[in-house]
């Protein structure tokens, strides 16, 4: 079927009914997964899926419904439905499709790789074996497995508005993970690894993913409480990009006009240390966030909300920027189920020109953090409180792992606490960043 046929006729059945403006998104895809666990089988799913959504607009009043049905009766009563429930609603001044007129589509992002479907069944398999068989030759003290994993996806979208945007793009994605677990004088610790890639060429080998699984693992064992105190903290770039997810959330357009961050009235401060630029850049070729055009049509870009510290703007779709004053930054994402919200593209954080072994080396007394757990973080206030793991530092070296700690601050002052960027970025995820390390958190252990 021809969904950019099917798009524009749902428009049109739209107006027929009285919606003063739609849109209209169709998604079509299929997925694989597979897990193993010490080397046998524990799941195995292929299926492929289509839906539907739109969204209807009758003056400042709005709905949104979808379905997996594309038969003609069923797509007449859904428009008919929609526009109903449209004029059943309050009126919000708010409302509406973006005012600035579609941008261009830009050149090939390489999204879409046609080898990843080749790829027969038994080799999908045969990857996460052989991630998991490294990993248990790496160590006698590797005694189990939480399991590997290998899935991809692939899939298309098209996107169609009353403003007279019509646009679609094709997309795939893989990843394999590993995660061992290993025991030592009776303590059991566990990590893992994974890589993730739109491309089969991007991903690392499955001995790769393993070797570094199992050594992120190994390295665990032994781990006991520090002494409380207040001292630098140095993130790996899987916990640095952690505490970037965070810093998004306080960027967003809905909390600003939600009273939910604390960088609300913060527009043109200086709300980081002058070696922070946040980037969110939706046009990075073959990266696992980029695309075409936002969920609502708007060209997607290359967003600075932060520049060398300071705050520029924040990052909106087309109805939270009408809330706060703003215009939309071609950040807008959308499932078939839904509205709009303000997601990430590729966010990351400008690296810095120092080695990770240069930063923790710098580092008298401290903490290299490389896990993260639990939710304490209060975007309204800015307060941190999290549950960590890693490596003790004394006098520039790494010197036994750490658990059970939790490390404490405030993300403004946290933010303006950035006192080294590592050169270290490894973009094989949506959110990324270097090393990073701050002057001075509260660590709570023994």
């Amino acid at each position: 079927m021809d969904y950019t046929d099917l798009a524009t006729r749902l428009l049109k059945k739209a107006h027929q009914q009285g919606a003063d403006a739609a849109d209209v998104l169709v998604s079509e895809g299929t997925s694989f997964s597979v897990s193993v666990r010490k080397g046998e089988i524990e799941t195995l799913k292929e299926a492929g899926s289509k839906a539907l959504g739109v969204r209807v607009f009758v003056g400042k009043r709005t709905a949104t419904t979808y379905t997996s049905d594309f038969s003609e009766p069923t797509l007449d009563a859904l428009v008919a439905e929609v526009v109903g429930m449209a004029r059943a609603t309050e009126e919000d001044p708010a409302a509406g499709l973006p005012d600035e007129a579609p941008g261009e589509t830009p050149p090939d992002l390489a999204l879409y790789d046609s080898t990843l479907e080749d790829v027969p069944t038994d080799e999908r398999i045969e990857a996460a074996r052989r991630a998991e068989a490294v990993a248990f030759a790496a160590s006698p003290e590797i005694t189990n497995s939480g399991g590997a994993t290998y899935g991809s996806d692939q899939g298309s979208v098209v996107l169609a508005n009353s403003l007279g945007f019509l646009g679609s793009y094709r997309s795939s994605s893989a990843a394999l993970s590993v995660v061992p677990i290993a025991e030592r004088d009776g303590h059991m610790e566990r990590d893992y690894w994974y890589t993730m890639s739109r491309s089969r060429a991007g991903l690392l080998a499955p001995e790769e993913v393993g070797r570094i699984a199992a050594e992120r693992t190994l390295r665990r064992l032994g781990a006991r409480k520090a002494e409380t105190s207040e001292v630098p903290i140095v993130f790996d770039p899987e916990t640095a990009a952690q505490i970037l997810g965070h810093v998004f959330g306080a960027l967003s357009g809905y909390a600003v006009f939600r009273d939910a961050t604390f960088l609300k009235t913060r527009l043109g401060d200086t709300i980081a240390a002058p070696n922070v630029t946040i980037v969110d850049d939706g046009l990075r070729p073959g990266a696992l966030g980029s695309r075409p055009f936002d969920g609502e049509g708007c060209a997607t870009r290359r967003n600075v909300p932060v520049e060398n510290g300071v705050l520029r703007h924040f990052l909106c779709d087309a109805y939270s920027a009408r809330k706060i004053g703003a215009k939309p930054t071609g950040c807008a994402r959308r499932g078939v189920g839904g509205g709009p919200s303000v997601g990430a593209s590729n966010l990351y954080l400008e690296p810095g020109d120092r080695t990770s072994g240069d930063i923790i080396g710098d580092v008298k007394r401290g903490l290299y953090v490389t896990d993260l757990i639990g939710f304490g973080v209060n975007l309204v206030t800015g307060d941190y409180s999290q549950g960590a793991s890693g490596m003790w530092i004394e006098d520039g070296q790494l010197t036994y792992p750490v658990h059970e700690v939790t490390i404490a601050g405030n993300l403004e002052q946290m933010l303006l606490d950035i006192d080294a960027i590592g050169n270290d970025i490894d973009f094989h995820s949506s959110v990324s960043a270097p090393t990073l390390r701050m002057k001075n958190m509260m660590v709570s252990g023994s």
